[in-house]
C-alpha cells in the first residue's frame, strides 16, 4: 500500500473533448503543457483519460454529447482543485497564459467540448 499526502479536493473541473483518433499523441502533448499550466495555479491533480470502452446509447451518450464525428476518439479529463474560490481564481490567469493560447495546430475543435465545475460529494479515497 502507498502512502499519500492528504490534501482536500473541494472542487472538480470536468470536460468530454472528441479528438480525431490521428490526434491522440498531439492532444497527449498539449494535455502536458496545460497540466504544468494548472498544476502551476493551485490545481492538486489533472487526469486525462482516452476512451476505451465507451458505449454507443440509444437515447444518449458521450458520443452525442460532444457531437462526435466518425474516427473521433473520446478524452475524459478532470482537473482536481482544493477549493472553488482557488479555482476562480486561478481561472483568468489560466486563460491568458501564453502556453494555453489556440493556433492553428490546435488538436480537437473546442466548440464541442463540453466542461464544468462539479461541488465534490463522494471520494472513496485512493485505495491503490
Amino acid at each position: 500500500m502507498r502512502v499519500r499526502e492528504e490534501k482536500a479536493m473541494n472542487y472538480i473541473d470536468g470536460f468530454v473533448i472528441p479528438v480525431p483518433d490521428g490526434k491522440k499523441e498531439a492532444y497527449r502533448e498539449m494535455a502536458k503543457t496545460a497540466a504544468a499550466v494548472f498544476l502551476e495555479h493551485g490545481a492538486l491533480r489533472v487526469v486525462e483519460c482516452w476512451g476505451d470502452d465507451v458505449p454507443h446509447g440509444k437515447v444518449t451518450d458521450f458520443y452525442r454529447a460532444v457531437a462526435a464525428d466518425e474516427g473521433d476518439g473520446l478524452i475524459f479529463s478532470w482537473i482536481a482543485w482544493p477549493s472553488k474560490a482557488v479555482r476562480d481564481a486561478a481561472s483568468p490567469k489560466i486563460m491568458a497564459d501564453p502556453r494555453l493560447q489556440p493556433g492553428p495546430d490546435l488538436p480537437f475543435d473546442m466548440k464541442r467540448m463540453i466542461f464544468g465545475g462539479f461541488e465534490l460529494l463522494l471520494d472513496s479515497g485512493d485505495k491503490v
